[in-house]
C-alpha cells in the first residue's frame, strides 16, 4: 500500500523536517561584498506560494534565518510575529497571482512595510532553483535598495476596481453567449446575422425568443423586426428558413439563458458599483494657476444626456466620475465614459507615485524599449506589459481615425509617418496617457483645438526643420514673395 503524502499543514505542524529540508533552511547566502550601500538594514524577503511561503531574514537574526510558513491565517500571523522578533521592518514580496494579498494585509497589521516586486525584475540571476534561495535573493536585493515598489491603488477604491473587473468578465461572458447563439442559428441554416447586424439587439432577441416558443413561419418571424432594420421583410424571411433541429434548439435555449444570466449579473454589479462610487469623496482641484483657455465652438456644444448603449452601465457614470476625479476625462476625444471608468478604477485619482508623466507612460508600457550601452542604442525589443489602462487607451486611440478634432489629426499624422498600424496606435495611446496624467495632477481641462490647429502646428514644425537643414548646409530659406 502506497504511503499517503502529507499535506502542507501536516508537514509544517507535525513531525521534524527531513534532512534535505534542514540543509536548505540552514543555508546561508555566502558571497563577496558587492560594494553597495545598505539602504534597508532590517529587510527580509518572502517567496510567495500557493500552499506555503518561504521567509528569509539576515543570518545574525535567528538560528534558522530561512523558515517556511503555511498559507493559512494562523501561520501568517506566526510569520508576522517571527519577523518582528527578528527586528524586520520591511520585506520584499513578489506579486504572484493573488496569493500575496492575504500576506500583505496580515504583515501590514503587524507594522511591517511590504514592498511588492514585479517577478520580472528579480529573475535575471542564474542558478537559483529553490524557494529558499529565492527568498534570500529577494532579501539581498531589498537590503541594497535594488527593488522598486509596485503601484498600489488607494484602499477606498479597491471595491470599485473589484466590481468593475467583475462586471467586465460578465460582459465578456455575454459576448461569448452571443457567439454561441449565432453558431446555433447557423447550424440550422438560420442566417439571421446576415440581415441583422446585432442579434443581441431588440429585433434579434425578439425573433430568437419567438423561435424558442415554437414559431417557425419565416414571415411571421420577419414581422418582428424593428422598422430601422434596412433589410426588407422578404429578405429577412428568406434568411429565417431553416431545418429547426430539436437538439440545436435546445443548444440555442442554453445560449440565451447564459446571455440573460450574464446581463442580470451586470445589472447587480451596476447597483453595487453605484453604491461604492457614492461613498467616494468629492475631489476639488485648485485651478488658480491654470491658463485662461477659451473653449472652441466644438467644446461649447451642449451634450444631451444619452441613454446607455450596449453593455454600458444604466447609471450616470459621467457625472459621478467628474465629481470623484475633479476633471472630465471624457472631454479628451476618444475616451468615453467606459474608458474613464477603467482609468479611475485601476489608477484612482492620486498619481503622486509617478514623478513625471513619462514615468507614468513607461509604467503603462507605452514607451519604446531600448537597450543602451556606451550611449548607443544596441537593441530594441517589445515590452510585455499587461495593463488594463493601457489596453483602454489603445482602444481609445484607434477610434480617432475619422475624428475631426486635434487628436484625430494627430493620429492620422502618426499613421502616415510610422511604419505600422500598431506603432501608430501605441504612439497615440502614449499621448492620451500624458493628457490623462496632466488632467489628474494639474487639473488642466483639455480643450479641443480642432484639426486645423494641428495642421498649422505641423506646418510650423516642417518649416522649422527645413530652415535648420538649410542653415546647416550654408543656405537660407526665403519666402517666394520676398525673393521676387
Amino acid at each position: 500500500m502506497a504511503k499517503r503524502k502529507k499535506s502542507t499543514f501536516e508537514r509544517l505542524t507535525k513531525g521534524p523536517l527531513n534532512r534535505k529540508q534542514r540543509r536548505e533552511l540552514e543555508r546561508r547566502l555566502v558571497s563577496d561584498d558587492p560594494g553597495l550601500r545598505i539602504v534597508h538594514p532590517n529587510a527580509g524577503g518572502i517567496d510567495v506560494g500557493n500552499e506555503s511561503h518561504f521567509a528569509a531574514v539576515p543570518a545574525d537574526r535567528d538560528a534558522q534565518p530561512v523558515q517556511e510558513f503555511g498559507s493559512w491565517t494562523a501561520d501568517l500571523h506566526r510569520m508576522g510575529k517571527w519577523l518582528q522578533s527578528c527586528r524586520i521592518d520591511t520585506v520584499a514580496v513578489q506579486a504572484t497571482g493573488v496569493y500575496w494579498i492575504p500576506l500583505y494585509d496580515i504583515l501590514t497589521e503587524h507594522g511591517i512595510r511590504v514592498v511588492l516586486v514585479n517577478a520580472q525584475h528579480t529573475k535575471n540571476v542564474p542558478g537559483r532553483k529553490s524557494d529558499v534561495q529565492e527568498s534570500q535573493w529577494l532579501m539581498k536585493l531589498h537590503t541594497y535598495g535594488l527593488l522598486r515598489d509596485s503601484f498600489r491603488l488607494a484602499e477606498n477604491l479597491e471595491g470599485v476596481r473589484t466590481i468593475w473587473r467583475l462586471r467586465d468578465r460578465h460582459v465578456k461572458e455575454a459576448g461569448r453567449a452571443v457567439q454561441h447563439m449565432q453558431k446555433a442559428l447557423t447550424k440550422m441554416n438560420i442566417q439571421l446575422a446576415n440581415v441583422i447586424s446585432d442579434i443581441s439587439g431588440v429585433s434579434g432577441q425578439a425573433i430568437i425568443e419567438a423561435i424558442l416558443k415554437g414559431e417557425q413561419d419565416p414571415y411571421r418571424l420577419a414581422d418582428l423586426k424593428h422598422e430601422r432594420i434596412q433589410a426588407s421583410r422578404e429578405e429577412v424571411a428568406r434568411s429565417l428558413e431553416g431545418n429547426w433541429r430539436k437538439d440545436v434548439l435546445f443548444e440555442l435555449q442554453q445560449a440565451v439563458d447564459s446571455y440573460q444570466f450574464a446581463h442580470r449579473q451586470m445589472q447587480e454589479c451596476d447597483g453595487k458599483l453605484e453604491t461604492y462610487l457614492a461613498m467616494l469623496p468629492t475631489r476639488v482641484i485648485d485651478v488658480a494657476d491654470q491658463p485662461n483657455l477659451q473653449p472652441t465652438a466644438v467644446a461649447r456644444k451642449a451634450q444631451k444626456p444619452k441613454k446607455p448603449k450596449g453593455n454600458a452601465p444604466a447609471i450616470d457614470l459621467a457625472a459621478e466620475l467628474k465629481r470623484i476625479s475633479g476633471v472630465d476625462l471624457t472631454s479628451i476625444d476618444g475616451i468615453d465614459v467606459m474608458g474613464a471608468q477603467t482609468i479611475l478604477s485601476e489608477l484612482g485619482t492620486d498619481l503622486s507615485a509617478f514623478a513625471t508623466e513619462n514615468q507614468f507612460a513607461s509604467w503603462l508600457g507605452l514607451t519604446p524599449s531600448k537597450d543602451i550601452s556606451g550611449g548607443k542604442v544596441i537593441g530594441r525589443s517589445r515590452r510585455k506589459v499587461q495593463n488594463r489602462v493601457a489596453m483602454s487607451l489603445r482602444m481609445s486611440a484607434s477610434t480617432l481615425l475619422n475624428s475631426k478634432s486635434y487628436l484625430g489629426a494627430r493620429y492620422r499624422h502618426l499613421r502616415k509617418h510610422l511604419p505600422t498600424f500598431a506603432a501608430a496606435v501605441k504612439a497615440m495611446a502614449h499621448y492620451l496617457a500624458l493628457l490623462v496624467y496632466r488632467m489628474l495632477t494639474k487639473g488642466q481641462a483639455w480643450v479641443d483645438r480642432g484639426a486645423a490647429k494641428f495642421e498649422q502646428k505641423r506646418t510650423e514644425w516642417e518649416l522649422s526643420s527645413l530652415k535648420s537643414k538649410a542653415l546647416a548646409n550654408g543656405f537660407k530659406l526665403v519666402p517666394i514673395d520676398e525673393a521676387h
